[in-house]
């Protein structure tokens, strides 16, 4: 479950960046949109790091070193 929640974040980071990119193409810079979707995207990528780190730190994610 906690995997998915991460694989689902990162695609909502994705589908985020080329959101803002198409608005950047189509409006030109004129709209707000840009900046939105760069809100939206850094507020994920909060998130997602977030969880990554509440999960280390819980034991439910482990880091695996190389020898």
């Amino acid at each position: 479950m906690l995997k998915a929640l991460i694989i689902f974040l990162m695609l909502a980071v994705i589908v985020s960046l080329f959101s803002g990119l198409y608005f950047l193409i189509r409006d030109g810079g004129k709209t707000n949109r840009v900046v939105n979707s760069l809100a939206i995207r850094v507020t994920l990528s909060v998130l997602l790091l977030a969880v990554i780190l509440i999960s280390l730190w819980q034991g439910s994610l482990t880091l695996h070193p190389t020898p």
